[in-house]
């Protein structure tokens, strides 16, 4: 009889997540006196706001070849659903944003490599695009508000950049940060805001096989929304770490204060791996809700790719690995 090895990131159904779950992440902004974050239940717009050729001179790249390797068990969602059902908090507190950020320009677009490397330099990113092996590859995405979602990224392994920037022995970690425009995304007018967005990962997860920077999705390049031209996917960890929307890539000796440690902290911890045993201080995290779909699923240490990544943090046990 044939035998099927189950895979770490496959998901049995288990029991419904509160709707309060989603709702009391509201709460994190109004106490430290910013705009409320709007986590009402999945009811996305049906729009698709991706970039026009003229927009994007990549849409001449996709589709590009799907990796067997990275597959999820879940079915694909819907692309409706992650372009319409989003947190991108530079344009809005809400899900619904692809109007707003419509407004951000994605050509030109520069992308900084500096800090701890060769040679600091400046490249357009559709020349990094050509420089760089893309493919395609499903990922199960984790949302720290307990909703998640499978996607077809298109993109390139982040240990490619790491590689093309050279990083000097001395470097431990790389910070990446997103546009700062307020003219463009009017949330960055808020001062109390640690703007710009920043996030790091220490340089073996970047170089790690998943860590992938994201140009497109569903064989197109990516919408505005969701983090056009640039963006970050780490799935073993929250959605927050995969930050949007990229800029600039600095290598770094010492460890990087990210934009939700600065605003909470407490909260909101550097390492933010998928753990279902650790909850979030507000709401339990053992399950999830699958867009689209409402499938109520458990929810898997490192979002169920442990296989990958489990090894990385052996011996950081003393550390908060999983928020």
């Amino acid at each position: 009889m044939p035998f099927r090895r189950r895979r770490g990131w496959e998901i049995p159904e288990r029991v419904v997540t509160p709707r309060e779950h989603f709702e009391t992440r509201r709460q994190l902004l109004r106490t430290i006196g910013a705009a409320a974050l709007a986590a009402a239940a999945p009811g996305a717009s049906r729009t698709f706001a991706a970039a026009t050729p003229d927009e994007d001179p990549s849409a001449s790249l996709y589709p590009v070849p799907r990796s067997a390797r990275y597959r999820a068990a879940k079915p694909i969602t819907e692309k409706e659903w992650v372009v319409g059902y989003n947190n991108f908090f530079e344009f809005s507190s809400g899900k619904k944003l692809e109007r707003e950020a419509a407004r951000l320009r994605i050509r030109p677009w520069t992308i900084r490599i500096d800090g701890l490397v060769e040679r600091p330099q400046a490249i357009d990113v559709d020349a990094l695009f050509r420089r760089m092996p893309l493919e395609e590859r499903v990922y199960h995405h984790r949302c720290v508000e307990t909703w998640a979602m499978v996607v077809p990224w298109s993109g390139f392994p982040m240990k490619s950049l790491v590689d093309f920037a050279r990083p000097l022995s001395k470097a431990r970690y790389v910070r990446m940060e997103t546009f700062f425009d307020p003219e463009v995304a009017l949330r960055q007018k808020q001062v109390w805001m640690p703007w710009p967005y920043v996030e790091a990962l220490t340089l073996a997860e970047a170089t790690n096989e998943l860590a992938f920077l994201v140009s497109g999705a569903y064989g197109e390049p990516l919408a505005k929304q969701n983090g056009a031209p640039l963006r970050l996917a780490v799935p073993w960890k929250y959605g927050f770490k995969s930050i949007k929307s990229i800029v600039r890539f600095t290598f770094t000796e010492s460890r990087p204060m990210s934009f939700w440690q600065r605003l909470a902290g407490e909260e909101y911890g550097f390492w933010a791996n998928v753990n279902p045993d650790v909850p979030h201080p507000r709401w339990s995290q053992e399950t999830e809700t699958m867009l689209g779909t409402r499938e109520e699923v458990s929810t898997r240490l490192y979002n169920g790719y442990g296989e990958f990544v489990a090894h990385l943090y052996a011996g950081l046990e003393g550390e908060k690995l999983f928020l």
